[in-house]
C-alpha cells in the first residue's frame, strides 16, 4: 500500500486562511450585529450593507463611551441646538461641555440609528448623568422655553391644580393649592381679601405663556396681576353702583359664570340675582350647591349634575338654597364677561330663570313664581 503524501504547505496555509475568513465573516455578519443590536437597537433600514457593517464594528468598540454617562453626579444644564447646525458641530459642542464622552462615537450612533436626520433645533435640559444614547433620543423633541397654560373661565382652584402635572411646569398641585389657600405672602393682591379667604375667583381665565422654570410664587403673581389689570376703575364703579364691593362683585360673577351657557345671557342672569338680593330672596343657585358638594367621584367632576333633592339640602354656607345673600366667597374663577355682567347688568324685572326645554342651551326668564312654574319642562 502506498503512503498518502502530506498536504503541501501552501494548501495548509490556504485552509487556515479560509477558516479565519469564515470565522471573521461570522463575527462581522452574525455575532457583532446581534451584540450591537442588543445594545443600541436595530440599524436604520436606510443604511447599505457596507455602511451597516462599518458602523456596527465601530459601535461594538465604542459601546462603553456611548452607554456610560460622563459624570453620574453631574447637574442638569441648558443646551441649545441652533438651526442649521451640523451633527458634527453639535457632537463636538456636547463633548466640549462634558455632556458626552466621545463626539465621533456619538456621530456613529446617530448614523446607525437614523437619528442624525431628526435632531431638532431648540432648547434642551441635558445632564452629564445621561448617556450619549439618552441624549441622542432626547434631542428628537426640543423642549420649548415657554409653556402654554390655559385657565378656563368657570374653573375652580382644584381644576387649575389638576392641569399642572401635564403642563410642563415644575409646580405640584399640592403646593399650588396650599399657596392659593394662604395668599398673604403675595406681594400685591388686587383687593383686600376677608380673613381666611383664598385666591378663588382671582385666577383670571386666559392663555398664559410661562417660562418652563417658573416658580409657584411667580405663577400666582402673574395670574393675579392679570386679574388686577382687568379690574378697571369703571368695573369697580359698576360694582359700587350695584351695592357691591369688589370681593362681592367677583363672588356674584363666579356664580353667573357657572350658570350661563351663552355670554349674551350673563347680564340678564346678573339682573335676576341682583333683583333677588335687593328683595332679600335666597339666590337658589345650583352651582353654589355643586361647589359645596365638592368632588363627585362617581361622575369624576367637581360639578355634580344633576342635583338631587338631598343635594340641595347640603349644610354649607355656600348653599344658597338654605342661606340668604351671597356665599362666603367666589365658587369659580370668572372671566371678564361675567365680571362686566355684574357691573353693568340688564335692567329687568326678572326674579326667576330655568333652562329652556328646547335643548338650545339657553334659559327662560320669569317675573313671578307662577310664571316660573309654567316654564317647567314636560
Amino acid at each position: 500500500m502506498k503512503s498518502r503524501s502530506p498536504l503541501p504547505a501552501c494548501g495548509f496555509t490556504l485552509l487556515i486562511s479560509l477558516c479565519l475568513l469564515t470565522l471573521l465573516g461570522i463575527i462581522l455578519l452574525v455575532v457583532l450585529p446581534a451584540r450591537v443590536e442588543q445594545a443600541f437597537g436595530p440599524p436604520t433600514p436606510r443604511l447599505g450593507t457596507w455602511q451597516r457593517l462599518y458602523l456596527t464594528a465601530w459601535l461594538a468598540l465604542e459601546e462603553q463611551a456611548l452607554t456610560t454617562p460622563p459624570d453620574a453626579a453631574g447637574a442638569p444644564r441648558p443646551f441649545q441646538v441652533h438651526l442649521g447646525e451640523s451633527v458634527g458641530e453639535i457632537a463636538r459642542r456636547l463633548q466640549a461641555e462634558g455632556l458626552i464622552r466621545n463626539a465621533e462615537a456619538f456621530g456613529h450612533y446617530l448614523a446607525y440609528s437614523g437619528l442624525d436626520t431628526s435632531l431638532q433645533a431648540g432648547s434642551y435640559t441635558l445632564s452629564p448623568g445621561m448617556s450619549a444614547v439618552q441624549i441622542a433620543r432626547q434631542m428628537q423633541d426640543a423642549t420649548p422655553d415657554q409653556v402654554k397654560f390655559v385657565i378656563l373661565a368657570g374653573w375652580r382652584m382644584e381644576e387649575i391644580a389638576a392641569a399642572l402635572p401635564t403642563s410642563g411646569l415644575v409646580i405640584s398641585p399640592e403646593d399650588f393649592l396650599a399657596a392659593a389657600r394662604e395668599p398673604a405672602h403675595l406681594a400685591a393682591l388686587p383687593v383686600k381679601l376677608p380673613p381666611g379667604a383664598s385666591l378663588e375667583g382671582f385666577f383670571f381665565p386666559d392663555t398664559y405663556q410661562f417660562p418652563r422654570d417658573l416658580t409657584l410664587n411667580e405663577m400666582l403673581q402673574i395670574v393675579v396681576e392679570n386679574f388686577a389689570r382687568h379690574l378697571t376703575p369703571e368695573l369697580q364703579q359698576g360694582f359700587e353702583q350695584q351695592g357691591l364691593d369688589v370681593y362681592a362683585g367677583v363672588t356674584l360673577a363666579s356664580i353667573i359664570q357657572r350658570e350661563a351657557i351663552t355670554p349674551d345671557e350673563m347680564p340678564i342672569i346678573a339682573s335676576v340675582f341682583l333683583n333677588r338680593l335687593r328683595a332679600n330672596m335666597k339666590l337658589d343657585s345650583d352651582p353654589t350647591v355643586q361647589y359645596a358638594l365638592g368632588f363627585n367621584v362617581r361622575q369624576n367632576t367637581w360639578w355634580t349634575n344633576p342635583l338631587s333633592l338631598e343635594d340641595l339640602q347640603v349644610d354649607s354656607p355656600y348653599n344658597t338654597y338654605r342661606r340668604s345673600g351671597l356665599p362666603p366667597g367666589p365658587i369659580s374663577n370668572p372671566g371678564l364677561q361675567a365680571l362686566l355682567a355684574v357691573a353693568f347688568p340688564a335692567e329687568t324685572s326678572y326674579y326667576y330663570f330655568r333652562a329652556a326645554c328646547d335643548g338650545s342651551n339657553t334659559h327662560v326668564f320669569s317675573e313671578t313664581f307662577s310664571e316660573h312654574l309654567q316654564q317647567t319642562c314636560p
